[in-house]
């Protein structure tokens, strides 16, 4: 089992979409793939179809699209994990995006710190405001930093 204050940093993103998740996550998302980091969406539902339809519209080079397109956008719990495991184990540094219902991400973190050992790992946990809208200050407090259209900034 994984102690709770090892090397994984968490922080928070809330989004009104699937849009409007992709356009605040692809931007880091591709900064982050530019330094060799491993990305991994462990999401509810499949945002192939929305994300592809980003792409097309956003003006990026072709090379960063296709990385974009490379990660598995699909809600397959299972194979992400999988994915994790072989990252932490070739040492890789790794960005685990969490998206979903506030039940959905607490399962999924709770899987992460007592299956994996998770190093050099950053967790971001995406809340949907339209379920959590009367929470949002509460989980926000949780974190020390959010994920923003205009980047990671950290929380008072």
């Amino acid at each position: 089992m994984v102690k709770e204050n090892e090397s994984k940093e968490k922080l928070c993103l809330f989004f009104a979409s699937d849009y409007h998740f992709e356009m605040i996550s692809l931007p880091y998302i591709n900064e982050n793939l530019k330094l060799n980091k491993n990305v991994i969406v462990i999401t509810e539902n499949d945002l192939n179809k929305t994300v592809n339809e980003l792409l097309s519209k956003i003006n990026l080079k072709s090379e960063d699209k296709e990385k974009l397109t490379k990660i598995d956008w699909d809600s397959n719990d299972l194979n992400k994990f999988k994915e994790i495991k072989k990252a932490n184990e070739d040492g890789k540094e790794t960005i685990i995006f969490v998206k979903g219902r506030e039940n959905y991400i607490e399962s999924i973190n709770k899987n992460i710190d007592n299956w994996i050992n998770v190093e050099d790992t950053k967790v971001i946990n995406c809340y949907d405001v339209n379920e959590v809208q009367d929470s949002v200050s509460n989980i926000a407090k949780r974190y020390g930093k959010i994920l923003s259209t205009s980047g990671i900034e950290k929380l008072l």
